[in-house]
């Protein structure tokens, strides 16, 4: 799903950059397209994915190819629950959705070390998590209940 996260420069010009990760600084409905493609993908056909590079914080267009032959595409994200905009037809096209609970702490942590991996300063980093990450987390936790299945990540380790 982070290949469908929209352009920098689009999210400039839309005001939301300050907010990148929110569910509409996500082209959702070109997601939806891409799993409607492969729910009828013909036998010689390729499609392609976009894929979300972080060292430069862009998504690229046809990065990945789903063979046909494929029988078996997993697809991760935080909004594939949401009933909201484009994102209330996803469920419906996938077989199964399954949630993965972390530790708010542990999930704090990890989302600030990444931030600082990738060039913010530990207090921009704080502040993004604090004022980005956070609500979508509450955003995406109010999902839980409409999956398939949950399991607890505990410092490393899924437990069902």
């Amino acid at each position: 799903m982070d290949g469908f996260h929209l352009a920098n420069v689009e999210l400039h010009r839309l005001g939301r950059a300050g907010r990148k990760g929110a569910p509409d600084t996500f082209d959702g409905a070109g997601y939806i397209a891409l799993l409607e493609r492969l729910r009828r993908q013909g036998i010689d056909e390729i499609v392609y994915a976009p894929e979300f590079r972080r060292e430069i914080e862009e998504p690229i267009a046809g990065a990945i190819a789903v063979l046909p032959q494929t029988r078996l595409v997993i697809t991760e994200g935080n909004y594939l629950l949401l009933e909201d905009g484009p994102w209330r037809g996803v469920a419906a096209l996938l077989d199964e959705v399954w949630y993965v609970d972390v530790d708010d702490g542990l999930r704090i942590d990890r989302l600030t070390q990444r931030h600082e991996q990738f060039g913010r300063s530990p207090e921009e980093a704080r502040a993004w998590v604090a004022g980005t990450d956070e609500p979508n987390s509450r955003l995406i936790a109010a999902t839980r209940a409409r999956a398939s299945m949950v399991f607890r990540w505990a410092d490393g380790d899924m437990a069902q």
